[in-house]
């Protein structure tokens, strides 16, 4: 599977927030990144921690 990497402006759009907050959390080691040359997110690590991050509210059932 290729990986895909989102650039600092790409990563903004897809969490809607602005670079600086980004800028913020790489800077606190709050958020996974890598940096080749300028800093890179990998779509699927960034995925995944948005899923660490949900809260489910009471009563919640997934459906399949």
């Amino acid at each position: 599977m290729e990986r895909r990497y989102l650039n600092i402006e790409e990563l903004s759009q897809y969490l809607a927030v602005p670079k600086q907050t980004i800028y913020q959390w790489t800077s606190q080691k709050r958020i996974p990144f890598t940096k080749i040359g300028r800093l890179r997110f990998d779509k699927e690590r960034i995925d995944d921690w948005l899923k660490e991050r949900s809260i489910e509210p009471e009563n919640f059932t997934k459906k399949a």
